[in-house]
């Protein structure tokens, strides 16, 4: 397949990358020049747009300002890019034939959905409550695709949890529950496009860590997290215990990956483990233990 591939030099951007171009052509748009990025360009620009659409199979729109811009970008910037320019997008490769169209989300637009001093289990059926511009115009990509996706061209909506670099033992723990590797949400694209045609039009998915605990651990998670940790994910204590970390008091929230899991086949590969792996050979993907995350909270 031939895939148009907007936000390509971004972190996910360079996963999905990684993850299609052995077997297709990945054509990468992006503002920023990187080696996975073939035409530097805005992905809302018609001229250059709609010539590189023609011939390709499909889109995949990861492309946008996102949570660490909130209060640093203009708002307009947010709607711009998560929303003109995705409704643009559409609009376009239906014109020029395309076959699939994957839309890169997040579950940091369930904001208000999650319950102070509660664990709250969140999956494709929550209803996403946003705080920021951020959520607040991923949501309405999300909307504006899902009122528009046609059967000879679908759309998937990929609801990836956190993913960046922050400190040891809260990448760890948040692995269990509220967290992804960036390979992980590059294999979850892949199988996302080579099942984009079997069921409905329009369908949208949560990415997260395969999670050890079940919906009725939640009020436990809320006040007793760490006798629920030892339970459910006894490897991962001892592990803490060995390295004298502590495990979080509490958990607020459990984002579901279940449907991705029975609906494309997909499981995470990259859990806790590799966590503790990157930590001990020093990977730039996991910040020294206690070093501040400059991110905005979800």
């Amino acid at each position: 397949m031939k895939v148009i591939l907007t936000g390509s030099s971004g972190r996910i951007g360079r996963a999905i990358f990684s993850s299609l171009a052995p077997a297709h052509e990945v054509v990468g748009v992006d503002t920023r020049a990187f080696s996975t990025t073939r035409i530097v360009a805005d992905c809302g620009d018609e001229a250059v747009m709609r010539p590189l659409l023609e011939g390709a199979d499909a889109v995949i729109h990861t492309g946008g300002p996102h949570a660490p811009h909130v209060g640093v970008v203009p708002d307009k910037e947010f709607t711009q890019t998560n929303v003109d320019a995705t409704a643009k997008l559409y609009a376009w490769a239906s014109e020029a034939g395309t076959t699939a169209f994957l839309y890169t989300s997040t579950t940091a637009l369930y904001g208000h959905a999650i319950s102070p001093g509660q664990c709250t289990w969140l999956d494709e059926e929550t209803v996403p409550l946003p705080k920021t511009i951020y959520h607040r115009t991923k949501l309405a990509a999300e909307k504006l695709l899902e009122a528009h996706a046609a059967p000879h061209l679908p759309v998937r909506v990929l609801r990836m949890s956190r993913c960046f670099p922050e400190s040891a033992p809260q990448m760890a723990t948040y692995r269990l529950h509220r967290g992804i590797d960036a390979r992980d949400v590059g294999e979850a694209h892949l199988l996302a496009l080579h099942r984009a045609h079997h069921g409905p039009a329009f369908a949208r998915f949560v990415i997260s860590g395969a999670t050890p605990f079940r919906r009725e651990d939640c009020e436990a998670l809320s006040h007793h997290a760490p006798a629920v940790i030892r339970e459910r994910a006894p490897k991962l204590a001892e592990a803490f215990e060995a390295r004298r970390w502590t495990l979080p008091s509490t958990i607020d929230r459990i984002y579901d990956p279940g449907r991705a899991m029975r609906d494309l086949g997909w499981k995470t590969r990259w859990g806790w483990e590799e966590v503790l792996a990157q930590t001990d050979r020093h990977d730039l993907e996991v910040l020294p233990t206690g070093a501040p995350v400059i991110a905005k909270a979800e």
